[in-house]
């Protein structure tokens, strides 16, 4: 089975639609800061496209600063139709629109192209990040901004490769063991440097998600790949962009995971 294949997929949507259930005006605000970081000349009166759109978080904070339009797409039938509920809520009589699409699939002529690209924590888990990286970019207009996150290569990528595809795979009693003993892997780690293991549980506002649903999404994020920040920086300037800014991480073990590097590029104007 293709790894761009739906079914291969960890069921990343069905984790979405749950954790929208918590969604908040506090959690809201935090989308709205993350884009607020990564655009800080802002978004208003821009073309956006979402791919990989999850909940809808990114996409409704770009609608509530001022996007002209929001097209969020993503494989997945549950993030599409949880993101579509949250707009209808939180942002009816905005501009925006919702699409069952593969990156794979799009195209300028298809898709359109826009301001801001926008895909976090998304392409890396397509099954071919590099190409998925290629057919988002060629989606930027000229002088529009292709902003990413992507996680970062560390020595144990191979372990968690075969951990998540295991995770994925298995039954939800399984799934709820590997859990528990990822909390505990966290809790000792505090332990050992001092501090309050049960710490570990405050609700840490991180990744669009509460600590529950990001750990189901970390353990179970399968296909997964993973690249350095020098790797990106040179494929996606070779495509014809320039690095605005980015947020890279220290190189790390990834003995308990790794994070994202996000950048933001803008597409040179021939």
């Amino acid at each position: 089975m293709s790894l761009r294949d739906r079914e291969a997929h960890f069921e990343f949507g069905a984790n979405w639609r749950d954790y929208a259930k918590t969604i908040d005006q506090a959690r809201i605000d935090l989308a709205i800061a993350g884009l607020e970081k990564l655009f800080p000349e802002g978004v208003a009166g821009k073309t956006v496209l979402d791919i990989g759109c999850g909940s809808g978080m990114h996409a409704l904070a770009a609608l509530l600063l001022g996007a002209a339009s929001v097209l969020a797409i993503d494989l997945d039938e549950n993030s599409v139709s949880t993101t579509r509920e949250l707009l209808k809520r939180y942002a009816p009589d905005k501009k925006w629109d919702t699409k069952i699409c593969s990156v794979f699939d799009t195209s300028s002529d298809a898709t359109g192209t826009f301001e801001i690209v926008y895909s976090w924590g998304v392409l890396h888990h397509t099954g071919d990040m590099w190409q998925a990286i290629e057919k988002a970019a060629a989606l930027v207009r000229p002088g529009g901004q292709f902003a990413l996150a992507i996680y970062a290569k560390t020595p144990l990528d191979f372990a968690w490769k075969i951990e998540k595809r295991l995770y994925a795979s298995s039954p939800a009693a399984i799934q709820w063991m590997f859990r528990q003993l990822f909390f505990a892997v966290l809790m000792a780690g505090r332990a050992l440097r001092g501090k309050n293991p049960l710490a570990v549980f405050r609700d840490p506002l991180t990744r669009g998600m509460n600590l529950s649903h990001d750990v189901h999404d970390w353990l179970g994020g399968y296909p997964y790949e993973t690249a350095s920040a020098e790797e990106l920086d040179s494929r996606i300037t070779g495509l014809g962009f320039a690095e605005l800014r980015s947020f890279r991480l220290p190189d790390a073990i990834g003995l308990l995971g790794t994070g994202c590097h996000e950048f933001v590029f803008e597409r040179l104007v021939a």
